[in-house]
């Protein structure tokens, strides 16, 4: 935990999808502290058509390598995600390309008792975690 969701363009190549993924792990870890298996990743592949990310009025530009990240994670503390945000868009610029304007975060907060990773246990609360 987190999980982290990528919504993108469709047309990256599979070698492309694997890299955002590693590196945005790579970030998180540097960010956040969890455990190195502590990955749960998924991407979404949109049709241009399909997907609408302005600016709310920034003056941001936008291309075809946009990606959207929504992070579903327990409480995090301002500093942790300001680095996380930071960390990353500094990892996606120099490991694959993305422009940090072209990158959009999202943290959606819930709690302890809101994931079970499997077995029909919720972990967090059993102190399994």
């Amino acid at each position: 935990m987190p999980l982290l969701k990528f919504h993108v363009f469709k047309g990256r190549s599979l070698d492309e999808v694997n890299l955002l993924l590693d590196t945005a792990h790579q970030s998180m870890l540097r960010s956040f502290a969890v455990p190195e298996r502590d990955r749960y990743q998924v991407l979404f592949e949109h049709e241009r058509s399909h997907m609408r990310a302005l600016d709310t009025g920034l003056g941001i530009e936008r291309t075809d390598r946009f990606v959207l990240l929504e992070v579903v994670s327990r409480p995090r503390a301002r500093d942790e995600k300001t680095a996380f945000y930071e960390n990353l868009c500094t990892d996606l610029q120099e490991k694959c390309g993305v422009q940090s304007s072209d990158v959009m975060i999202s943290f959606v907060e819930n709690t302890d008792e809101d994931w079970s990773f499997g077995l029909g246990r919720a972990q967090f609360v059993a102190g399994d975690l």
